[in-house]
């Protein structure tokens, strides 16, 4: 295990932390989704079903925060599964990982042209070709590209300039959906809840359809993770990360579940199904009602556009960070652990990412949707992982300093196991309503067959330095690592020391 000094600096406070994880959580799904969640499970089974939601993933999320607090270190999920599983699982884990970010990027740059033609009807022109039944028109590639241009050269620019961008941002997601409720609340009625509390007409048919919201609604909560990533930048006490993790999911769940009541207080069963009918968008046409002008409509879509920027810059910082810690580890070429010189972002990490982004709208929203998917198995993948890892960790090394311990470890770390492999079966079980379709695993297989192919020209190039990990130290303790003079060699210094000040006197 080598060792040495932090090349980042600590430039995150707890607040962006906190909008960091909340933002790649909250995307533009709140916005789409919200009327087949309701015509899924009903307006409270929809609710409940993403508060249990929630509950899988907080158990995952204890698993990370007591990791975290233990070693915030760049990374993340390359250090815990790291020290728990060695080199091979690390690779496996962290390759996963970087899967589901570099996914959800590229998922990201064609949401945000796509968003843009709701606001704006006639915005697609100059149509050029098709992939997979997608229209390409020049006024989406363009703004596509522009836009992962500019938020590839913000985050290049440095960690707190990315934050800045993430807190007006998620502000702006928060602040819409915080009207919508409160006027819910105020314009709304519980009778528009009559005939659809829950989908199912029985005991078990709602049980059923509660459960049905529940399986899918952690993959809306993925993004909490890029926490630990990012930790070696953190300027917080390392419990406190772990405290903000845990809290920036609640905080998710809390959000997701009061959209959910608040679209169902405004419209009713009839009014749902009409807006899925017609623009799908069943938030914004809540919105709408609610304020009784479609002027609001339009805020809710500048929400969820907003959403697709503070997901897309959360996962360009997670993704790059996880490429720069296996660059580190001699996993991938050392090229990806080069930061900027000014700025102290692993600027080659961020190049591909950015330049991958810019690709993507090329083929088209359906493939982007394949490859977000594979990503969120990715994501899963090192969720079950780390658990694992956090398990091990737990016998291997029971007197490592834990500033945030979870109590009773051995419930809440099998529960995050059995939570996140149910949700990689669900990925992977024909009809569970998750599962992946065969491009989607041509996706997998293939990013797996180019890990082989990096773990092994790795392995050959690196020699003994691959797999290794580094290890943060402190600076007092870095002091200590100086090599030792030799004896004749030190006397041979101090004697030329004392001779020049003698001459010195002297003269």
């Amino acid at each position: 295990m080598n060792k040495k000094k932090s090349d980042f600096d600590k430039v995150f406070s707890a607040w962006d932390i906190l909008v960091i994880a909340f933002g790649a959580m909250i995307g533009w799904g709140w916005v789409v989704s919200t009327g087949g969640w309701i015509e899924k499970g009903g307006v409270v089974g929809a609710a409940l079903g993403f508060a249990i939601g929630g509950v899988m993933i907080f158990f995952v999320g204890l698993t990370y925060a007591e990791l975290t607090a233990a070693m915030p270190q760049c990374g993340g999920e390359h250090v815990f599964s790291h020290r728990a599983m060695g080199p091979v699982g690390s690779f496996v884990c962290t390759w996963a990982i970087i899967l589901g970010y570099v996914g959800v990027t590229c998922f990201e740059a064609c949401a945000f042209p796509t968003i843009i033609t709701y606001l704006c009807p006639g915005f697609l022109k100059g149509y050029l070709y098709t992939v997979a039944g997608f229209d390409i028109y020049a006024s989406w590639l363009i703004v596509a590209i522009v836009v992962a241009f500019l938020i590839m050269v913000i985050n290049i620019m440095g960690a707190k300039t990315a934050a800045i961008l993430q807190t007006i941002l998620t502000v702006i997601i928060g602040g819409a959906g915080i009207l919508l409720i409160i006027a819910s609340v105020l314009n709304g009625t519980v009778d528009n809840l009559d005939g659809q509390i829950f989908a199912g007409t029985t005991g078990v048919s709602n049980v059923k359809a509660v459960l049905g919201v529940a399986v899918l609604s952690p993959f809306y909560f993925i993004g909490f993770d890029v926490i630990p990533q990012a930790s070696e930048e953190i300027n917080v006490p390392p419990k406190k990360i772990g405290k903000m993790l845990i809290l920036s999911v609640i905080l998710a769940v809390i959000f997701y579940s009061f959209v959910i009541l608040a679209v169902g207080m405004v419209l009713d069963s009839g009014a749902i199904a009409a807006a899925q009918k017609g623009t799908g968008l069943v938030t914004a046409d809540a919105m709408a009602v609610a304020f009784r002008t479609s002027v609001m409509a339009k805020v809710i879509i500048v929400g969820g556009m907003c959403g697709i920027i503070t997901s897309w810059n959360s996962f360009m910082i997670g993704g790059s960070r996880a490429m720069y810690s296996m660059a580190e580890s001699y996993m991938i070429p050392k090229m990806f652990s080069k930061l900027h010189p000014k700025h102290k972002t692993p600027i080659n990490a961020l190049i591909l990412i950015g330049v991958l982004t810019m690709l993507a709208p090329f083929a088209g929203r359906v493939m982007m949707v394949w490859i977000c998917d594979a990503g969120n198995f990715g994501c899963c993948m090192a969720y079950c992982m780390v658990s694992l890892s956090f398990l091990i960790l737990r016998k291997k090394e029971p007197d490592m300093p834990r500033p945030y311990k979870v109590p009773a470890y051995k419930f809440f770390g099998t529960m995050a196991v059995i939570m996140s492999g149910f949700m990689v079966a669900m990925y992977c079980i024909p009809g569970s309503g998750g599962n992946l379709i065969l491009q989607e695993w041509i996706i997998v297989l293939g990013w797996c067959a180019l890990g082989v192919v990096f773990y092994a020209i790795c392995k050959k190039k690196y020699k003994e330095s691959f797999g290794i990990l580094v290890e943060l130290i402190s600076d007092e303790d870095a002091a200590t690592l100086m090599p030792e003079a030799d004896d004749v060699e030190l006397d041979k210094v101090i004697d030329a020391a004392i001779d020049r000040v003698l001459a010195r006197k002297a003269s």
